[in-house]
């Protein structure tokens, strides 16, 4: 059991690399000319490297934890999101057509891509004897 995932567990110099991250993107959402952001980026970083070498852990959790506070306090009304990421004006926008819509194709347009095709339906009828060796023989009339 070695390598067990701890998925919801984070370790202190993660939580403190998140902190400063959301409070890079909180700096970009105020200020939107780059010298500035670069200006107030550099004393951000310069008040994480003061505490960086910390030894006491219950001094660095009570910093974190103001920190915490202090970015909740400061936050800006309206964060600034990555236009494909949740909350962003063109998330989901892109849609990637099903697989199974190339099989509705004409036969014409399948004759642009006479290799594809023909390597499509070898897959198929594998996917299929693959899943007939798994779990049986498809049934011809199903049961309700």
């Amino acid at each position: 059991m070695a390598n067990v995932p701890f998925l919801g567990l984070k370790t202190h110099s993660q939580k403190v690399c998140s902190l400063y991250k959301r409070a890079l993107r909180n700096l970009e959402a105020y200020y939107d000319r780059r010298h500035v952001y670069r200006f107030q980026a550099v004393l951000l970083r310069e008040r994480f490297d003061k505490h960086a070498k910390e030894q006491d852990m219950r001094k660095a959790v009570q910093l974190l934890k103001e920190g915490e506070q202090e970015l909740f306090m400061v936050q800006h009304p309206i964060p600034r999101n990555f236009a494909t990421s949740v909350g962003g004006v063109a998330h989901e926008r892109v849609v990637t057509p099903p697989d199974w819509i190339l099989d509705y194709w004409h036969p014409l347009e399948k004759a642009h891509y006479p290799e594809y095709f023909k390597r499509r339906e070898e897959r198929k009828k594998e996917f299929i004897a693959m899943w007939e060796k798994e779990h049986g023989p498809a049934d011809k009339e199903e049961k309700h």
